[in-house]
């Protein structure tokens, strides 16, 4: 198994009414809400969170991509990504990732990729998403209808470019570019592609197609995304491929407390602030037409950034989000069982878990992450043992790595 501690970077001081006095957390949401001074506090804690996960052993630390909102904020998880590449050593650096539709021209991912990956010596998982709508097309633009074939375009242009040894042109319909030639290149030859997916069926043979891991975001709970990973799987079995686990990622919220009754006092008002203002999305953002194709609408694929998709949690009583899985929360041992549930139901070898939520302060993060890393994650590292060898979909960094021995607390990779 493969853990990434991933952290959105959610704007932790929306106000109480923030749902009944404003329309929408994304796209719309005023500035006035937002203080930089505040934020300097915020960027910094959430780093440390980031830093301490690879002290306690994650294989990954994650950062993502979405504008004008205060449910992450990461307009450019490069720039997060540099600010750890230096500070860490071993962890990959797991970017979910750069939408690659907004980009123009799309060779500035193949650049700032790159760079991500000598800086850390081999350690970047890029991700490609196609992008929300909120963020696609409604923040930046994009034409809802064109996003996709954007999204194709640019990805071609990015392969090539980390491919190619000499200068080339390239003729798009989007993209004109007299000289493409990438400086610097990529440590991996092919660094590991994630693909983010919120349900789009077209997604899982771009990523067959390309041997790239597939990983369902969703906030409704590993149960509820089970239909989808079984579709994933279906298609995998049919097109002959091998079923290693390592083809799927789940994002997954965990809260790890002393005991199950320590959860639900400790970390409840953090689960209803996340679900009740971070996904307070307006619904006419969520789905621009087009941006969705006609395949995916009707298998009735929605959008995970609603009200509708998401459900009332606030109505929900703490054994109902764990019964439906929007929540695994516990002791470790209750944790352990659960996440043994969702790894084998939905078969998948890699986790992204969101154990940073909402308004959740710095101390009570690191107990629960502390919590998991130690009496959780070794109970699961074996669980697909028959794939023990697979290690197409995770980075290949460099056995000796630039010393870091400048930056304190950071030392060589082992």
């Amino acid at each position: 198994m493969k853990f990434t501690w991933f952290n959105l970077m959610p704007w932790p001081h929306l106000p109480d009414d923030f749902r009944e006095t404003y329309r929408s957390v994304w796209v719309d949401i005023p500035s006035k809400l937002y203080d930089p001074v505040e934020g300097h506090k915020v960027y910094n804690t959430y780093l440390d969170l980031l830093e301490y996960a690879e002290e306690l052993g994650f294989d990954g630390i994650g950062v993502n991509e979405h504008h004008s909102n205060a449910y992450g904020l990461m307009p450019s998880p490069n720039i997060m990504a540099a600010a750890l590449s230096r500070r860490t050593s071993r962890a990959a650096l797991v970017v979910l990732g750069n939408s690659i539709a907004l980009y123009n021209p799309p060779i500035r991912v193949a650049e700032e990729f790159a760079m991500l990956d000598v800086i850390s010596g081999g350690r970047l998982v890029a991700g490609f998403p196609v992008g929300t709508s909120m963020d696609t097309n409604y923040c930046y633009g994009t034409i809802p209808a064109e996003t996709r074939p954007r999204y194709n375009e640019a990805h071609e242009l990015i392969k090539r470019a980390w491919k190619e040894d000499e200068p080339f042109a390239f003729n798009g319909e989007y993209t004109k570019l007299r000289y493409v030639n990438c400086w610097p290149k990529p440590i991996q030859k092919n660094p590991p592609i994630f693909i983010p997916g919120g349900g789009s069926l077209e997604t899982y043979d771009f990523c067959l197609d390309n041997e790239y891991n597939y990983s369902y975001l969703s906030f409704s709970g590993y149960l509820r995304a089970k239909q989808l990973m079984d579709g994933y799987w279906e298609r995998v079995d049919k097109r002959g491929l091998d079923m290693s686990p390592y083809r799927g990622g789940f994002a997954q919220t965990i809260i790890v407390a002393d005991s199950d009754a320590d959860a639900e006092k400790y970390y409840r008002e953090h689960i209803d602030y996340f679900y009740n203002r971070c996904l307070h999305v307006y619904p006419g953002f969520a789905d621009a037409p087009g941006y969705r194709t006609i395949k995916t609408l009707k298998a009735g694929v929605t959008s995970q950034m609603t009200r509708q998709a998401v459900g009332n949690v606030t109505n929900m009583s703490w054994d109902q989000l764990i019964k439906d899985g929007y929540v695994i929360a516990g002791s470790p041992d209750t944790v352990v069982d659960q996440m043994k549930n969702l790894i084998t139901s939905l078969r998948v070898g890699n986790i992204f878990c969101l154990m940073h939520v909402g308004n959740m302060p710095a101390e009570k993060c690191r107990h629960s992450s502390k919590l998991f890393a130690e009496q959780v994650m070794p109970r699961l590292r074996d669980m697909w043992p028959e794939y023990a060898d697979d290690n197409r979909f995770w980075t290949s960094p460099l056995a000796e790595q630039a010393d870091r021995s400048g930056v304190a607390g950071i030392g060589a990779a082992s």
